[in-house]
């Protein structure tokens, strides 16, 4: 809670996500075979941990986490698996490219859309719109439904599920790459 008050706008929530709202973001993803995850805004890896207690030994988690005090709790992790990118996700072709990732089946994002410039979240969300596989879902977190339109509008599509048992309630919105 003293990380989200310090720094609000990109931490974007002053509690962590409950358990049913994790449960609610990671239900749509089909564990059965290796897969390519991209993981938006980790925070303090509440959802992290709960994809990599699900993954095929033969996946991969890609974590974008800007804030190093989450950063250095991520650093914890030691999971083959898991490879955590210490930068924005503005930055994520950069780094799909240096990683040798040619597409992602799934993105998880808690990214706090609504206080980032509107030209960033756009990119951002084109970014993973161009490297999700056809079928892949972007996965989106938000506290209302003000950015729903963007993901419209990039997906052409987009399901809102409302996770009342969080703090404060949430929408899941998810998009799928047709």
């Amino acid at each position: 809670m003293r990380e989200s008050l310090r720094d609000i706008k990109t931490v974007g929530t002053l509690t962590p996500s409950s358990r049913h709202l994790c449960e609610s973001m990671i239900r749509h993803i089909d564990f059965e075979n290796g897969i390519t995850i991209v993981e938006l805004g980790a925070g303090d890896g509440v959802i992290t941990h709960q994809l990599l207690s699900k993954m095929p030994v033969d996946s991969r988690l890609i974590v974008f986490e800007v804030n190093e005090k989450f950063c250095r709790t991520l650093r914890q992790i030691h999971d083959p698996r898991f490879i955590l990118v210490d930068d924005t996700a503005e930055k994520l072709e950069d780094y799909l490219n240096q990683l040798h990732i040619d597409h992602i089946d799934y993105v998880i994002s808690a990214l706090p859309f609504t206080s980032l410039p509107k030209t960033l979240g756009i990119n951002i969300v084109k970014q993973c719109y161009h490297h999700l596989k056809k079928g892949g879902l972007f996965v989106q977190m938000h506290y209302s439904l003000f950015t729903k339109r963007l993901y419209k509008k990039i997906f052409g599509n987009v399901d809102v599920c409302f996770v009342p048992l969080n703090l404060p309630p949430a929408f899941v919105l998810v998009s799928e790459k047709i």
